[in-house]
């Protein structure tokens, strides 16, 4: 049973000398290159791009700005330009890169290889044709049950908005072209289709917006974000010596270290050496990406860390961050690390999120969550910020659902994350002004001039007049919301989509009101005022500012009448709740027929998952845990007649031997108990029946099983213990 320390402390002798050797590029003179010398370096842009014409630029502009299809002459072109730079690279295949409804991405290389049938010659060539349009085996992506087996056809589309990019370290790259994915009858099959159509419908109520306020020269509003990944580091020679870590992305049981994170010395504590040589070759190989890694630290837990992008694009940054964790993980790799992307992958410290940063900007440079100099920017911000606030109230229980996850329900609720109940924070300058709004009262800000609510001078607000409040899962930041409860392994997408579409539905309402009270001769400014008015009237419940991790906020907010949605079981239901969707259907975000897939995947996702991690619980306790408590017990056994024979009291092995039975019996009927359940949990439910028993029944056992192992594993010596130990994973690093 003894594990092999050897061969861990030489893995870890090794990678850290390995994990150091990552260098900065340098010019021939031996200057360390800049950021901006090769950032984009693997990535084509058609914005950019110099193998582009600046006419067919133009061109491609004005299909995406009108939504119209590319012709199949400036596809070649496009085609034609992105294979020359992609040859020069090194590429050797490409691949239509999508987003099925797994979370993740999904890819199917061809090579380049073609052959030019008037000289029998082998030639390089990606086609119009081939860059438009793919066709991969729909079949085993998960599909909800809405297709048979044998409707085996997909489509890929290529998402002309999105550059494409290189992925491969070695002596051959693929060229990945982002694409949409959706079924022979043209219904989604992925993240990315209805996030376009979310972006297309904000895009235009938040333009009529603005032209009504004033801002009649704007053309495009796109929504913007930027997301924070959070992850865990742990050594590779720990990783595989964790069943539950490889099969799960999480500890299925462990006993806390007695040091943790209570004297938070790791939050922005100095970096590790080894660590440090990881982020340095993970921001150079993001860069050449395009994307813009800006931030890197330590986080509250041992072992975790985060970086974050710059806004850009939502569409772009939700590509840019699935790349973001595929390329922590294939980099921690080459350091000899495993990344850990699951929101709870260790019991009592902190968890990992993914801050979802969010805000609207037009073509022009405003930004409708900045505040702004004159007093006609500061009532267009309160008025849209209260229309972004109604939204939350209004979809408060899709904006759940669309962050629901079994790995997430560990994680909402828990002291380092926000609660399941969706509340916002507006910060106490903003609540106030707001309060003052909702009452019809002024405002008068210390040392500054009184706000007239009526018609007067508004005074201008300043930038930062919001503290932040890592309690809260919806907070308004200074100029941008931010969705704190995503969860680090999800797709941005989905929470996206969700928030653009509540938003594009109020904010569809405040047009006709705002056009209603102008075309009736009410000024602007106050018709953005009333209309501000009525929107906090309604919505006023969701705003909240204190403490969401405390008892009386619970109880208040059950007084307030917010939902309260605790488990992914709770959540899903509303995804096929038409008088909750019904938003979605009306904008062309997603089809009737879409949110029934993506209720039936989701609902599978989360039985599926729990039932490997309660199958793997059962396998690790059998196989690992009981074999040791055993292996243990005869030792303390022999010692208690050794020295009976000898005369002698053996109090405190009698002692250990009745806490290690306890546990021992206690981890072997519970387990017993979870597989008993499990056996009949389809025969005996339909799937919404077996997810709320997974939930509330199976859960708690599973519960009862760690917290026996976590007892066993302190009394069982060290070297008895079958699997690495919560201070080995993240301290040894």
């Amino acid at each position: 049973m003894e594990r092999k320390y050897m061969s861990v402390q030489s893995s870890l002798n090794d990678t850290i000398s390995q994990g150091l050797s990552f260098f900065r590029p340098k010019d021939t003179a031996g200057n360390y290159h800049k950021i901006s010398d090769y950032f984009g370096e693997n990535t084509f842009d058609i914005q950019t791009a110099e193998e582009i014409p600046d006419s067919i630029r133009e061109e491609i502009n004005e299909v995406i700005n009108s939504n119209a299809q590319i012709t199949e002459s400036q596809a070649q072109i496009v085609a034609k330009a992105v294979t020359a730079w992609a040859l020069n690279k090194g590429a050797t295949h490409f691949c239509h890169w999508f987003q099925p409804l797994t979370g993740a991405t999904a890819e199917k290389h061809d090579a380049f290889l073609d052959y030019d049938y008037s000289t029998g010659q082998p030639i390089e060539e990606l086609s119009a044709t081939q860059l438009i349009q793919g066709e991969p085996d729909a079949s085993s992506f998960p599909n909800g049950g809405a297709r048979s087996t044998f409707e085996a056809r997909g489509y890929t589309a290529w998402d002309l908005t999105s550059p494409m990019f290189l992925i491969g370290s070695g002596q051959s790259k693929t060229l990945c072209i982002p694409t949409a994915f959706v079924s022979y009858h043209g219904e989604a099959l992925d993240i990315k289709t209805p996030l376009l159509r979310s972006n297309s419908a904000l895009g235009e109520v938040a333009k009529k917006f603005l032209h009504l306020t004033g801002e009649t020269d704007v053309k495009r509003v796109i929504a913007t974000c930027g997301a924070e990944q959070e992850y865990f580091l742990i050594d590779k020679a720990y990783y595989y010596q964790r069943r539950d870590l490889v099969m799960t992305g999480r500890t299925l049981f462990g006993a806390a270290s007695t040091k943790n994170q209570q004297l938070d010395d790791h939050y922005f504590g100095a970096i590790n050496e080894r660590v440090m040589a990881f982020m340095e070759e993970l921001d150079f190989e993001l860069h050449k990406l395009g994307i813009p890694a800006k931030t890197r630290h330590n986080e509250v837990a041992p072992g975790q860390f985060e970086i974050a992008q710059i806004f850009r694009d939502a569409n772009i940054s939700a590509d840019n961050n699935h790349m973001v964790m595929a390329t922590i993980e294939n980099v921690a790799k080459r350091h000899d690390f495993e990344a850990l992307m699951h929101e709870k992958p260790f019991a009592g410290i902190n968890g990992s999120g993914k801050h979802l940063n969010w805000s609207l900007a037009s073509d022009t440079g405003i930004n409708l969550l900045n505040p702004g100099k004159e007093p006609h920017q500061n009532y267009r911000f309160l008025a849209f910020t209260a229309a972004v606030i109604t939204a939350v109230d209004r979809h408060a229980k899709l904006l759940r659902a669309s962050i629901a996850s079994h790995s997430n329900d560990h994680r909402l609720g828990a002291n380092e994350a926000p609660p399941s109940i969706i509340s916002v924070f507006t910060g106490s300058t903003i609540e106030k002004i707001f309060k003052a709004i909702k009452e019809k009262s002024d405002f008068a800000p210390e040392s500054q001039e009184i706000l007239d609510l009526g018609a007067g001078q508004l005074a201008k607000l300043p930038k930062d007049n919001t503290d932040r409040n890592r309690t809260s899962p919806f907070a308004f930041t200074g100029n941008k919301f931010e969705f704190r409860a995503c969860g680090s392994d999800q797709s941005i997408g989905f929470p996206l989509t969700i928030l653009n579409g509540a938003v594009t539905s109020v904010l569809e309402e405040v047009n006709h009101k705002l056009e209603s009270k102008i075309n009736e001769g009410t000024p602007v400014d106050q018709a953005l005022l009333d209309v501000c008015h009525e929107l906090l009237n309604e919505s006023w419940n969701v705003i909240f500012n204190g403490d969401g991790y405390s008892q009386e906020w619970l109880e208040e907010a059950e007084r307030r009448g917010l939902p309260n949605l605790k488990t992914t079981a709770d959540c899903l239901e509303y995804l096929v709740n038409k008088d909750e969707t019904s938003f979605l259907t009306k904008h062309g975000i997603y089809r009737n027929s879409e949110l029934e897939t993506l209720y039936n995947v989701h609902l599978e996702a989360y039985i599926t998952k729990r039932e490997i991690e309660f199958n793997t619980l059962i396998g690790m306790v059998n196989q690992h845990v009981i074999p040791a408590a055993i292996q243990y017990k005869e030792k303390l056994t022999n010692s208690i007649l050794a020295s009976k024979s000898c005369k002698v009291e053996a109090t405190v092995e009698k002692e250990l031997l009745k806490e290690l039975q306890f546990s021992l019996e206690g981890a072997f009927e519970q387990t017993r108990n979870l597989k008993n359940a499990l056996s009949d949990l389809h025969e005996k439910n339909s799937e919404e029946e077996a997810a709320r028993k997974i939930a509330y029944d199976l859960m708690p056992v599973s519960e009862l099983i760690a917290q026996n192992c976590a007892n066993l594993e302190q009394i069982i010596p060290d070297d008895m213990w079958p699997v690495p130990t919560y201070f080995e994973m993240l301290f040894c690093i």
